[in-house]
């Protein structure tokens, strides 16, 4: 009965760990994947991407470094 109890608190403990280290991993993918929100019309040109003024609300840059990033 003992043996029950010990090895029931070593696979909870164990899954516990892995839900633990599956988030970790989850938000660390996706922590890395960050951009940032825009660049200015300089970084754009700089980066070798063109400004398209066609996208509303805010211009885009395409191409180059910042492609499909939003130029403020």
């Amino acid at each position: 009965m003992r043996i029950r109890r010990i090895l029931a608190t070593v696979f909870a403990t164990a899954a516990l760990a892995g839900l633990g280290l599956t988030g970790a991993a989850t938000a660390t993918a996706t922590a890395g994947s960050v951009t940032p929100a825009s660049v200015t019309p300089g970084e754009c040109l700089d980066g070798g991407g063109t400004i398209d003024r066609s996208t509303a609300p805010l211009p885009t840059c395409r191409g180059g470094v910042h492609n499909g990033q939003t130029v403020d």
